[in-house]
């Protein structure tokens, strides 16, 4: 059935929510299989080596800047009117948010994306964490922390459009950021077969990770293309549909209406539950004495304020924002790498468990 027909049978927000639970479960499901987590990417960098876990990270995030960039060369994906490009931004906010994030990803030992993978995982901290991190995210949209959130944003505003497209400034063009993407992706796979010798499994379901990434853009600028309702193009964030997902568990009739985001999150943790399921590895885990109930809840605070200041996640701003060239999230991305290594090397020097 063509997605024309689809979209007259069922309506916009029906399909954008299967969209959603599609890319999500493909992803949770890989992600699981992969152990795919951008903290022990980080914390492996910190260390002096680019290790296995670096390789796993490195492969998935080229993989998606390529198939991104494929489909901007297609004419598939117009990512000028993202939500990273086209309206106005903050340099401030991709840069205090960033490194909150970051810090935060230290202390909750994971980001958002990975807290969800390990709470479908039976780990009970990770739950605690993501619960907190969702409140703190809806907070920050409109609750306490909102004033706050609005001033640090307007310390450093910048004008939407070609102001907020790296490619533009830089004058590379979209040919550049194919020929960029396709370079970081050559660079990847010799790294993942040193670090990963054999584990052609795990290789693949790691390109899987970042692929289906890249098929969150495509999936909403088809339906977009082909929707007489506005429909916002975008691609896994787990920001916005935790606090969605947390509002229409507490009341459905003052969350927002259903779309993308709302298939997203709960098909996520179906794909890492099935994948934990599937490799034995569900395990209930809770809090021990080693692990500092503290640290969890400041992280997630932490996580949920700078996700959204900086417009998304590891995964949102960092791989679906970096994989369109934004600005912002580039800025965001490096300073959540920084964030997450400066938190990193203070948990050392106070002798706290990474």
């Amino acid at each position: 059935m063509e997605l024309a027909s689809l979209l007259e049978t069922w309506g916009d927000t029906t399909v954008l929510a299967a969209a959603g639970a599609l890319v999500g479960f493909v992803f949770g499901l890989t992600a699981q299989r992969t152990r795919f987590c951008t903290r022990a990417a980080v914390i492996e960098s910190c260390q002096g080596q680019l290790g296995p876990r670096f390789a796993v990270w490195w492969l998935g995030f080229s993989a998606c800047w390529l198939a991104v960039q494929i489909l901007v060369m297609l004419g598939a994906l117009q990512p000028q009117t993202s939500r990273f490009i086209a309206p106005m931004g903050s340099i401030s906010g991709a840069v205090i948010g960033g490194l909150l994030f970051g810090a935060g990803m230290i202390m909750t030992r994971g980001c958002a994306g990975r807290l969800l993978v390990l709470s479908a995982n039976g780990n009970l901290r990770a739950v605690i964490a993501l619960l907190v991190f969702a409140v703190t995210v809806q907070a920050s949209i409109g609750g306490v922390l909102a004033p706050l959130r609005q001033t640090l944003l307007a310390w450093w505003p910048i004008d939407g459009g070609a102001g907020r497209d790296l490619l533009q400034i830089s004058g590379w063009g979209r040919t550049g950021g194919l020929v960029l993407a396709a370079l970081a992706l050559a660079s990847a796979v010799p790294l993942y077969l040193r670090q990963q010798p054999g584990r052609w499994g795990l290789g693949l379901c790691t390109l899987v990770v970042g692929l289906s990434v890249a098929a969150g853009w495509g999936l909403t600028q088809a339906i977009a293309s082909q929707s007489f309702e506005a429909v916002a193009i975008q691609s896994i964030s787990f920001s916005s549909a935790s606090a969605e997902f947390l509002m229409r568990l507490l009341s459905s009739g003052t969350a927002p209406r259903f779309g993308f985001d709302a298939g997203l999150l709960p098909a996520t943790l179906v794909g890492s539950l099935l994948g934990a399921l599937v490799g034995r590895e569900f395990k209930w885990e809770s809090f021990q004495a080693e692990n500092k109930l503290g640290h969890y809840l400041t992280g997630a605070v932490l996580m949920g304020l700078g996700a959204v200041m900086a417009g998304g996640c590891t995964v949102g701003a960092g791989m679906a924002g970096g994989a369109i060239f934004s600005l912002t999230a580039w800025l965001t991305l490096l300073a959540i790498w920084l964030g997450a290594g400066l938190a990193w090397r203070v948990h050392r020097h106070m002798g706290w468990p990474v």
